[in-house]
């Protein structure tokens, strides 16, 4: 047992002076802004929590605490974009744009 506490001693300790900057929906999309953020030239890692009472893992990324507020500012930028280009290719989906209408009968 003594094992298990130096571990997430250990654990605990790489993590010193790491703060959460996003919790994601699962492990992909936990990665997704772990490679972001590094792109960005953020550190980051990823941390798993153990189950919570409603039945999930939550998953944390983690940055370094100075780099907080930038790493904020890349995550929602990122989703921004997202965002538009899903509402760009819901609206093509969307459009009852005949292509016939141009089209000329010779």
């Amino acid at each position: 047992m003594a094992k298990r506490s130096k571990k997430i001693h250990k654990s605990q300790v790489k993590l010193e002076g790491y703060v959460v900057v996003a919790f994601a929906e699962d492990f992909e999309q936990a990665q997704e802004y772990k490679t972001l953020l590094e792109a960005n030239d953020i550190p980051a890692v990823i941390s798993e929590h153990e189950e919570q009472p409603i039945g999930s893992k939550e998953i944390a990324v983690m940055v370094p605490e100075e780099f907080l507020d930038e790493a904020h500012v890349v995550i929602e930028s990122q989703q921004a974009y997202d965002d538009f280009y899903d509402f760009a290719l819901e609206d093509e989906e969307d459009s009852d744009f005949d292509g016939d209408l141009f089209e000329e009968d010779f």
